[in-house]
């Protein structure tokens, strides 16, 4: 399958110390990365230039202009072969201009199965980290890896943790629930689902007019949820300086 989106929604509830949830409306962009140039065939879409849709290189991992390339040092960097596999990057395009990627994900791919996950987080505070996760087939279309927290991403949790991934890919539905653990007790579980839903500029317009305010939404309901949890009076963590770095 090409390039397409994912519609759907986003659920998020907090544990502990105080439950609080939500629940709302998302999409993300599945790109095919071995058909990554014809991105820009779309009227209202571009690479690393201004559309009302578009994607930038800088706004991901490595330091080059050529995505492609800063993918091909990534894999090398993790040891991963790139023979004989698919590659596949779901992020959040730019809208306006205007980006904030919580998670990415490049899907490696081999006999159409994930073998390999690597989730780009990026926090406020301009930092960013890859969790690279080797992928465990549970059962047919469900995988799930774990992996230490090693960033800062939320004031109210700790720097430290266990993150625990779950992936369901069918050619129709995608999922990713993840659930963080802080001293072996979950804390957090966050999950989004979808839908596949056609590239193209009806599309493009479509989500514009219905998310316009998605990525803007994204920042200003996050620093709602946490001056609310700040007013029930959880502790507040900081972010060390290295939580303040790109770290790729």
């Amino acid at each position: 399958m090409s390039h397409h989106f994912l519609e759907g929604k986003i659920y998020h509830k907090r544990f502990e110390p105080k439950v609080h949830e939500f629940t709302y409306g998302f999409y993300l962009l599945n790109i095919d990365l071995g058909d990554f140039q014809s991105l820009q065939n779309q009227k209202y879409f571009s690479i690393n230039r201004l559309n009302l849709f578009s994607f930038y290189a800088k706004d991901h991992f490595g330091k080059n202009d050529d995505f492609i390339q800063n993918v091909k040092d990534l894999l090398e960097k993790f040891k991963i072969d790139e023979e004989d596999v698919s590659l596949r990057f779901i992020t959040l395009p730019r809208v306006c201009n205007f980006v904030f990627n919580p998670i990415s994900l490049l899907l490696i791919i081999k006999d159409e199965k994930p073998v390999y996950m690597l989730a780009e987080v990026h926090n406020y505070n301009g930092g960013n980290i890859i969790y690279d996760l080797k992928l465990q087939e549970d059962e047919d279309n469900k995988y799930s890896a774990v992996i230490t927290k090693d960033m800062y991403v939320s004031p109210f949790f700790n720097r430290d943790g266990t993150y625990f991934f779950t992936l369901i890919l069918k050619e129709d539905f995608l999922s990713l629930k993840i659930d963080y653990h802080e001293k072996k007790e979950k804390s957090l579980t966050a999950v989004f689902s979808g839908k596949p839903l056609k590239f193209n500029s009806k599309n493009i317009l479509r989500l514009f007019f219905k998310y316009w305010f998605l990525t803007i939404f994204v920042v200003t309901r996050t620093l709602w949820h946490s001056l609310k949890l700040y007013k029930k009076g959880l502790k507040w963590h900081s972010p060390t300086k290295q939580d303040e770095t790109r770290r790729f």
